[in-house]
């Protein structure tokens, strides 16, 4: 079963993340949010993403510049969101690297077509003579290029946090991983009821994870420093 695509947010709006947020995730897509160019660094540093949509003006390093920078290290599809509609402004986007530009005000219809373009356009990886990475919990084992848990022949579902969740974890196996570093790499923001709701994430994820929740082997709690998972 082919993935849903996962999109990265990065606006310094927080009406417009979550607007976006909300819509694209309607419409079939994982979405992550990130509040400034620094925020989508570290949310980048742990996950692969299929589109990055991209504020232009932002506070600190623009998106101008973080399209640059990303593009000597990834050739992740990048589409520009900008209240300039000049087509000087324009060229230079394109020419820094990104992959399409749409300008404020926009209609969400508008940049679900823009999207689904340029995901079309991007070539299908060849998977056929890939070695598949899997990580193996017990009974389970979780494939991290396909982000799909299997137990035997039965794929165990994951919602779309969870797979967010594993994608995070099976990047840095072994690593503990602070509960503010999770609310981060989520797309969310801060605060202690965020990182009461990575509790509750954790608490489900366990659930499908372990042979038993309250003796966790693979999805561990590191006393002072967060969560890891500790594959076999």
């Amino acid at each position: 079963m082919e993935l849903d695509p996962h999109l990265l947010i990065v606006d310094d709006d927080e009406r417009i993340r979550t607007l976006l947020q909300k819509y694209l995730m309607r419409h079939g897509f994982l979405v992550s949010a990130a509040r400034d160019a620094a925020h989508a660094r570290r949310v980048l540093s742990g996950l692969d993403f299929d589109l990055i949509v991209l504020d232009v003006m932002m506070p600190g390093e623009d998106g101008m510049a973080l399209t640059k920078s990303l593009r000597e290290e990834r050739e992740t599809p990048i589409l520009l969101l900008t209240a300039k509609s000049e087509t000087g402004d324009r060229i230079e986007g394109l020419t820094a690297g990104a992959d399409d530009y749409l300008a404020k005000p926009f209609e969400p219809q508008e940049l679900l077509l823009r999207i689904n373009a340029i995901l079309r356009r991007v070539p299908k990886e060849e998977t056929e003579n890939a070695v598949p990475k899997v990580l193996h919990l017990g009974t389970l084992r979780y494939d991290v290029e396909k982000s799909e848990m299997w137990q035997g022949d039965a794929r165990i579902r994951l919602t779309s946090t969870e797979v967010q969740l594993m994608r995070i974890f099976s990047s840095r196996p072994g690593e503990p991983i602070g509960r503010g570093e999770l609310v981060e790499e989520l797309g969310r923001d801060g605060g202690q009821s965020q990182e009461r709701a990575v509790d509750v994430q954790i608490t489900r994820l366990r659930r499908k994870v372990e042979a038993d929740p309250k003796q966790p082997r693979y999805l561990q709690t590191v006393r002072g420093a967060g969560y890891m998972l500790q594959p076999d």
